[in-house]
């Protein structure tokens, strides 16, 4: 999967559709990604106690994976933010690098 977790990226199609956000988490086997602040969800939660008595539970509000084709990497380029694919090169010792495809850096 090109995209990993810590990457800021934006989303490209869907209800939230430009909307940019970090990646929190990476599910390369789902091909699903985690983005803070996107495909945010209402989640009911059961109602219960803690140890001191307090009530816990009702609706909360929190982010649902997105499908990593939904998401372009986001690079900086003399200051602007840049969308861009990513692509792979090989180094001198033969390490695989991400390369930004629209400025040709590496990531």
């Amino acid at each position: 999967m090109k995209i990993k977790k810590g990457d800021l990226v934006q989303v490209i199609t869907g209800k939230d559709r430009g909307k940019q956000g970090k990646v929190i988490v990476a599910y390369p086997r789902d091909n699903r990604v985690l983005v803070e602040g996107v495909n945010r969800v209402k989640k009911h939660t059961k109602a219960g106690q803690t140890s001191r008595g307090s009530k816990t539970g009702g609706i909360v509000t929190t982010e649902a994976p997105v499908h990593v084709s939904n998401v372009q990497l986001v690079v900086e380029k003399d200051g602007k933010k840049v969308v861009t694919r990513v692509g792979y090169r090989f180094d001198d010792d033969g390490n695989k690098i991400r390369v930004a495809k629209r400025t040709g850096e590496d990531i």
